[in-house]
């Protein structure tokens, strides 16, 4: 009876080790995609604040030149 009961607690150990390494994988994989959209998020914040740098330093000139003509 006691190697049975060694087996099915075996059997029962070793498919939780397999259900957390499966979770552990799923959570990785969803971290990546998340760092990969904050990547993508921050580079479209970075493209319009230079845009806005951009026009700001354009209105600067044009202000400059109107104001000494």
């Amino acid at each position: 009876m006691r190697p049975y009961m060694a087996i099915c607690l075996a059997l029962l150990f070793s498919g939780c080790g397999l259900d957390v390494a499966s979770s552990a994988a799923t959570a990785a994989a969803t971290k990546a995609a998340e760092i990969k959209q904050a990547e993508k998020t921050k580079e479209q914040i970075l493209e319009r604040l230079d845009a806005a740098n951009q026009a700001a330093q354009k209105q600067r000139e044009e202000m400059e030149k109107a104001a000494n003509p």
